[in-house]
């Protein structure tokens, strides 16, 4: 297990990352349109953003057992670091092709940008 007090500064970004994306994970499944400019019309599209809330979930709970079990530790920070990554690159793609969004797309963007580059500082440092 991971000296949490010691270590913290190597978990940081997966407790923070837990804390956004379960909260976001639920509004994507059960109500979009609560906090973003979505708004589901077919059973197919409820589908496809319930499938992304098991998505973030499943994800959230790798990034905790990364937390508490060390040998989760490396597979938590890389699935973080792709999954950060990866959200903050199509999101930039978005940008340059679609325009500006909203400011909470906007600032969601750098935070998954800063998280997946803190997270490979992370993995650079660890392994």
């Amino acid at each position: 297990m991971i000296k949490i007090q010691h270590d913290f500064i190597y978990i940081i970004h997966l407790l923070i990352s837990i804390l956004i994306v379960v909260p976001v994970a639920i509004i994507y499944g059960f109500q979009p349109d609560l906090k973003f400019d979505i708004h589901l019309q077919t059973i197919d599209e409820h589908n496809f953003f319930k499938a992304i809330m098991g998505l973030y979930l499943g994800f959230s709970f790798l990034w905790l057992l990364g937390i508490f079990k060390s040998n989760y530790l490396k597979i938590a920070l890389i699935t973080n670091i792709v999954f950060m990554l990866g959200l903050g690159f199509g999101r930039l793609i978005s940008i340059f092709i679609d325009g500006a969004p909203s400011f909470a797309y906007i600032y969601g963007t750098m935070a998954e940008l800063l998280i997946g580059i803190y997270g490979i500082w992370v993995l650079r440092k660890l392994f």
